[in-house]
C-alpha cells in the first residue's frame, strides 16, 4: 500500500522523534523559514547537526521514528513525501 506523509512537527528543547510509531517513506524534510533559530537533528555519532531556518533535504526510506529533533520550543519541521 502507498500513501502520502505530510506532517508538521513542533519542536521542543529535547530530542523527539519524528513520529512516534515506524514510518518508513522517501521525504523531504525541511526546517521552515520562519523558525527563530536552528532545528538540531542527533547524527549517527549522537552529535547535534544543526538545520538552518528554510534549510531541507530529501531522504529515501527512512523510518521517520529514527530521526530526532530538537530545537527552540514552537519551531517547526515540515515532512512531505511518501512511502512508495
Amino acid at each position: 500500500m502507498r500513501n502520502i506523509i505530510m506532517r508538521t512537527v513542533s519542536v521542543t528543547a529535547e530530542y523527539q522523534p519524528l513520529s512516534a510509531v515506524s514510518l518508513v517513506g522517501s521525504v523531504t524534510i525541511s526546517t521552515l523559514p520562519s523558525n527563530a533559530g536552528d532545528v538540531f537533528f542527533r547524527g549517527d555519532d549522537g552529535s547535534d547537526v544543526p538545520h538552518q531556518p528554510g534549510e531541507w533535504y530529501e531522504y529515501f526510506s527512512v523510518d521517520l521514528s529514527g530521526i530526532f529533533v530538537k530545537g527552540t520550543p514552537g519551531d517547526m519541521v515540515k515532512i512531505v513525501g511518501g512511502t512508495w
